[in-house]
């Protein structure tokens, strides 16, 4: 999965990169409003954590210039404005939730999963497919009950693919929620971490799960 993170704190932005790459996620950041705009507009994002007050154009008029032009992106204000009104304003412009600063890391990575299994429409946080288990807010894996362990990329390959169960999912779109700007990948790294996936959750089973399209991408799913 993709986040953009638009805050200003150099500080705490630095950490919110630091703790969404460590669960897996690719992390773009800027702490500028129009900096934060421009990315959001030109790459695909499975959320964004956007701060109210920045230098630029603030928080408010980017989620509002999004909206406007159709985006749909989940939104997490964050902002050091306690008062209802502020908060209230957020919501009303489009926003999905928000926190106010301080705030714990777990609980903005807990809201982060829960936008995200919205966005693609999942209402359980444990994801089942046949008998392949995967709890992204535990970061656990299992295959018929046996736990199946992953580095933090595997993770987010197949957290991606089981969001698209079914689906055909292109080596392109792939690539652009897995790697953020500053992670170009390899050539070959797709593949790499395909046959991983495979040898991890598919060997030793009668039914596979991980499919290739040739010359369309992968699908997980119970059916060739």
């Amino acid at each position: 999965m993709r986040l953009l993170v638009i805050e200003d704190h150099s500080l705490l932005r630095e950490s919110l990169v630091r703790g969404l790459r460590d669960l897996g996620y690719a992390v773009d950041a800027t702490g500028d409003g129009n900096d934060g705009l421009a990315f959001a507009r030109e790459h695909q994002y499975d959320a964004i954590v956007l701060d109210i007050m920045l230098p630029g154009i603030d928080g408010l008029e980017v989620l509002r210039r999004l909206r406007e032009h159709g985006d749909r992106v989940p939104i997490l204000l964050l902002t050091a404005r306690s008062s209802v009104e502020d908060r209230v304003a957020g919501l009303d412009r489009g926003a999905d939730d928000y926190l106010v600063k301080p705030f714990a890391f777990d609980e903005l990575a807990a809201r982060l999963r829960a936008l995200v299994r919205r966005r693609y429409d999942r209402a359980h946080p444990v994801v089942r497919i046949a008998d392949l288990e995967i709890d992204p807010g535990h970061g656990a894996v299992r295959r018929a009950g046996r736990s199946v362990l992953l580095s933090a990329r595997e993770l987010a390959l197949l957290e991606y693919l089981a969001s698209r169960q079914g689906e055909v999912v292109s080596r392109a779109d792939i690539l652009q929620h897995l790697y953020d700007a500053s992670g170009e990948p390899w050539s070959n790294v797709l593949d790499v971490y395909i046959s991983h996936l495979r040898r991890k959750i598919d060997d030793g089973h009668d039914r596979k799960l991980i499919h290739t399209r040739r010359g369309l991408g992968y699908v997980l799913g119970e059916d060739e």
